[in-house]
């Protein structure tokens, strides 16, 4: 097998190059194209007006960040497929919060999660839980801009801080000039390089490998495949238990609350497009 070079080329970085242009024109479309975002509604929520599908893509799209694409693999590599599990927690807790939570935040016709908190507590309360969520999204987002930019910079050798700083400047950008419609297309745009990028490399690996046969004949060598452990040892690193259960509330806590997922399902029309 040839050896593959761990530097990029100039095709390499016109890609790249080319994704952040493409991404940042977006922004540029859509804070001149209709109303021009001259109201918080449309700003904040695309007049209730946005079709399902691209509300759908963003949805998947930002429950799969960085993170994800780099340690569900690595995850599944050096502990097992026993992870798999927390599949059957998104299942659940899907309908919890399109039939529990969603109403509550159509009927208030919010642009907040948060608002719920002050109309339901305090404005004190709806203060602190939005300070505590732009604290937890700080850390959170330095997380998802360094991973890639670190595992980029190990195999191939470009800077990391190049890396960060364009890629948290393209999305600074389309986010602000652009609104909620420039995020969500951005993310149907970007949704369709990261999916066509994960199947073309599936199929290369087991090309390169000799077929689908000898990746399962590997995985089983490597005792990788694990699937429903049910013990009840709290120790242990995943369990149906802990996948199943305890992922119905991470999830909820995603799709449920979270300002960053609610708000893109008060962009559409109605709740039932939402649900």
């Amino acid at each position: 097998m040839a050896k593959v070079s761990a530097t990029l080329n100039f095709w390499d970085y016109f890609v790249f190059g080319l994704m952040l242009l493409i991404s940042a024109l977006i922004g540029i479309y859509h804070h001149f194209s209709g109303n021009k975002q001259r109201t918080t509604k449309t700003y904040l929520l695309g007049d209730h007006k946005m079709s399902v599908f691209p509300v759908t893509i963003s949805l998947m799209a930002s429950f799969m960040s960085a993170i994800t694409l780099l340690g569900v693999p690595s995850e599944n590599y050096y502990f097992g497929t026993q992870f798999f599990v927390i599949n059957i927690s998104y299942i659940i807790g899907t309908p919890i919060a399109a039939f529990v939570f969603l109403p509550v935040f159509f009927q208030m016709k919010a642009t907040s999660a948060y608002q719920y908190l002050e109309l339901r507590f305090s404005s004190y309360v709806r203060t602190t839980a939005s300070l505590v969520f732009a604290i937890q999204m700080i850390l959170y987002m330095g997380i998802v801009l360094y991973a890639p930019a670190l595992a980029l910079s190990a195999v191939t050798g470009i800077s990391k801080w190049w890396s960060i700083i364009s890629v948290g400047l393209v999305c600074t950008f389309y986010c602000t000039a652009g609104g909620i419609k420039a995020v969500l297309w951005t993310d149907v745009f970007q949704s369709f390089l990261m999916f066509a990028s994960m199947i073309l490399i599936i199929i290369k690996g087991t090309i390169d490998v000799g077929g689908i046969d000898i990746v399962w004949k590997r995985a089983m060598e490597g005792n990788r495949i694990q699937f429903f452990n049910f013990d009840a040892d709290p120790t242990v690193r995943h369990t149906v238990w802990s996948l199943a259960i305890g992922g119905i509330f991470i999830y909820v806590s995603l799709y449920g609350v979270n300002q960053t997922q609610v708000q893109r399902c008060l962009t559409v029309r109605s709740l039932r497009d939402a649900k």
